[in-house]
Parts: C-alpha cells; sequence; structure tokens
C-alpha cells in the first residue's frame, strides 16, 4: 500500500484524494495542470518524499508536499497524513456592492423602479 521509493504523479494524487479518478488526474497533467518542483509534469513522472507538488484545482493553485508515497487509493486519514498542504489562504472576499436583482419574468421596470436602480447603481 505505502512505500517510501518513488511512484507515479497521477497515481499519488488519485491516492490522496485531490481527483476523484486516476484518468482525471492524468488528464490534468497532460493539460499542464501540475508541476514538481517547478516542472511541468507528465503523469508517468516519478515523485518521491520532500517533492513539491502544484496543482491547479478548481481554478486556484494547492500547493502540496509529498510525505509518503501510495500507491493505491486508502482512507482519507492515512491519505492526509501522507501529504502536507501549503496552500497559502486565499484573500479575505471583499464586500460586494449590492447588486439591484429583479424577479425572473416581472417584466420590464416601471419609470420608478427604473430611476431606483440608476440610484443604486450611481448614475
Amino acid at each position: 500500500m505505502t512505500s517510501d521509493s518513488a511512484v507515479r504523479i497521477d497515481v499519488w494524487l488519485w491516492a490522496v484524494r485531490q481527483f476523484k479518478t486516476r484518468s482525471a488526474a492524468t488528464a490534468a497533467c497532460r493539460a499542464g495542470h501540475v508541476r514538481v518542483n517547478g516542472e511541468r509534469a507528465k503523469a508517468a513522472q516519478q515523485v518521491r518524499p520532500g517533492d513539491e507538488v502544484r496543482v491547479r484545482v478548481g481554478g486556484f493553485d494547492r500547493m502540496l508536499v509529498v510525505r509518503q508515497t501510495l500507491v493505491k487509493r486508502v482512507s482519507a486519514a492515512i491519505a492526509a497524513t501522507a501529504v502536507e498542504d501549503r496552500t497559502p489562504p486565499p484573500p479575505p472576499r471583499e464586500a460586494v456592492p449590492m447588486v439591484p436583482v429583479r424577479d425572473r419574468g416581472a417584466g420590464r421596470p416601471t419609470k420608478r423602479e427604473r430611476r431606483d436602480l440608476e440610484r443604486l447603481r450611481g448614475r
């Protein structure tokens, strides 16, 4: 199940639950969304403990460090010990200005509603 030798990057990403399927991990490698130690990684590239892996998942980069190599998918608790997540926290969300919302199918706004919307938008 576990070993301290090298293992394919797509297998390791699947085993530590970064991707739902191994084929999804392979596709991410082909698309260039996976980097090992700063270099683009092919699916068959070997990773060892201590390697830094950057994975783009859902539009955000995750920075992971290989602590233990896994060749089979294991429980979430064991998978969490095999990887060190160094991803910085996301920036705080800025206060979004109030956006006027109208119900669908409400028809065209009346003259009064239009003026209220324009006042709210700052026009």
